[in-house]
């Protein structure tokens, strides 16, 4: 015998049917929004603002309120921001730390307010507070640089003599120490065979870092190794592992003559395919950079927000790498595109990431 639906009934399977399915992160009318605190480095650098920029678009597009905030290279005022939003009652935090081992106290705090950590790009050190880190394969981007000036000056070949610097990234940054061991893995065999020679002797990372990546600081130090060692001899290339270290080692490079009159600019490789140096390579200046896609990271990054907001285990693809001191914190790496003026099309204007007008 069929049964019959009563009006009532009919009514509820007909609203059922049409009640919305809320994607991830998303959250029904009526329910407490959840809140979102994004702790990013500095605005002087164009990479962080297209960060914090593509995940507040995305987590305010999945239903999450979004607090972003930018501490301008200072130390004290992320913390403060952090305990800020700790204090409004934020419900994830995702932190690209200004100092990686700077956080520890302001992450007790929020792990006593049961708020899970997503470290963002950069790792942070001495905390067991870190749920996530979403971040690229930085071994690889160093790599990549090294690699670059091996081929380009037909090392493999057994071309050379060659002179090169070499720069590497902040010390305070533990991506920089990936970068530098990534980029000297490919660069110290021709070094012990001679065929690159560093002519300053600076090769060890404690002299050749750059405080807070800062483009000046770098044009200041490679000012002072022109002046010293190079009277009569010239730079093949330099390692340079961030676009705006790599314009100010281009800009002292110009000011003593390279690119002009016959005396050809050096091989200078970079990171993060920033439009300045973007605009440099097509220029026939600076030679090389290494493209991290944040839209892709901002969006790893979210996943990894809707999931440990529901419980879940986020994906990951490294369980071993990032040992903070504390723990080894569960992290995604994401790939890294070398690129140079024969690939930038295909890799940043194809990719949408930037617009033809955007490079001239």
């Amino acid at each position: 015998m069929k049964r019959i639906l009563s009006l009532s009934a009919i009514a509820l399977a007909a609203a059922l049917v049409a009640a919305p399915l809320f994607a991830a992160g998303q959250q029904a009318s009526g329910a407490k929004q959840l809140i979102v605190g994004i702790a990013m480095p500095t605005q002087s650098s164009q990479r962080w603002i297209q960060d914090g920029g593509n995940m507040k678009k995305i987590l305010e597009e999945r239903g999450y309120k979004v607090d972003l905030q930018y501490a301008e290279d200072n130390i004290d005022a992320q913390v403060a921001q952090l305990e800020n939003m700790i204090t409004k009652g934020a419900n994830c935090l995702v932190i690209a730390s200004i100092d990686g081992e700077s956080l520890t106290n302001v992450l007790e705090k929020a792990a006593a307010s049961k708020i899970p950590v997503i470290a963002y790009d950069r790792l942070i050190r001495n905390s067991a507070s870190v749920s996530y880190y979403a971040t690229f394969d930085n071994y690889k981007v160093g790599v990549q640089q090294g690699s670059y000036i091996v081929d380009k000056l037909g090392l493999k070949d057994g071309k050379g003599p060659f002179n090169v610097e070499i720069f590497a990234g902040s010390p305070d940054d533990n991506n920089a120490y990936f970068f530098f061991n990534g980029a000297m893995d490919q660069l110290n065999p021709y070094i012990k065979s001679g065929k690159l020679v560093v002519k300053s002797g600076q090769t060890d990372f404690a002299k050749v870092a750059t405080l807070r990546w800062d483009g000046a600081t770098a044009q200041q130090r490679m000012d002072n190794v022109l002046t010293a060692f190079y009277t009569g001899a010239n730079v093949d290339a330099v390692l340079s592992p961030y676009d705006g270290i790599s314009i100010g080692i281009l800009s002292s490079l110009k000011s003593v003559g390279y690119g002009k009159g016959g005396k050809k600019l050096p091989i200078v490789t970079g990171q993060d395919a920033e439009l300045p140096s973007m605009k440099s390579i097509l220029a026939g200046e600076q030679t090389h950079t290494v493209f991290k896609d944040t839209r892709t990271l901002a969006k790893r990054a979210a996943n990894m927000v809707d999931a440990v907001l529901q419980g879940k285990d986020a994906e990951v693809n490294d369980t071993k790498t990032y040992d903070n001191g504390k723990k080894v914190v569960p992290s995604f790496l994401e790939i890294p595109v070398s690129v140079d003026i024969t690939n930038y099309k295909e890799a940043l204007i194809d990719t949408g990431y930037y617009t033809a007008d955007q490079l001239k």
